[in-house]
């Protein structure tokens, strides 16, 4: 499993792009697609929902539970990614490109982002 450097990472396994135009793009890690399984349905925030980093902004549910969806940034979201909700399985065939969630005017971003290595440091356990 290799997770891009040029992402950042919560430990609540969502990924952070970097901002382009203040507006950055978050899902959630090949590590967490694959410990959740076959992903099944996905609830987002809508656009314009303000979401705080690190609290619950959506719901992900697979085959094996229901896990809460985490923001890693406050801000504005400006664009939810109508392709998952549609195909949901995305989020497993592709968390880091075509299974992005959603989009987010950053407004504030906590400082304990981890990088690529520490976030796979992190996630081995």
């Amino acid at each position: 499993m290799s997770n891009p450097n040029e992402l950042r990472y919560s430990k609540e396994h969502e990924w952070l792009s970097g901002a382009q135009d203040g507006v950055s793009t978050i899902g959630i890690t090949e590590h967490a697609a694959n410990a959740l399984g076959d992903v099944v349905f996905v609830q987002l925030p809508e656009v314009g929902d303000a979401v705080s980093a690190g609290e619950t902004c959506g719901e992900l549910e697979s085959t094996k539970s229901v896990s809460d969806l985490y923001s890693p940034v406050s801000g504005e979201v400006t664009e939810v990614n109508e392709d998952v909700v549609n195909d949901p399985s995305l989020v497993n065939s592709a968390p880091f490109e075509g299974g992005w969630l959603f989009k987010v005017r950053v407004t504030d971003e906590p400082g304990d982002l981890l990088s690529a290595d520490e976030y796979t440091a992190f996630s081995a356990g």
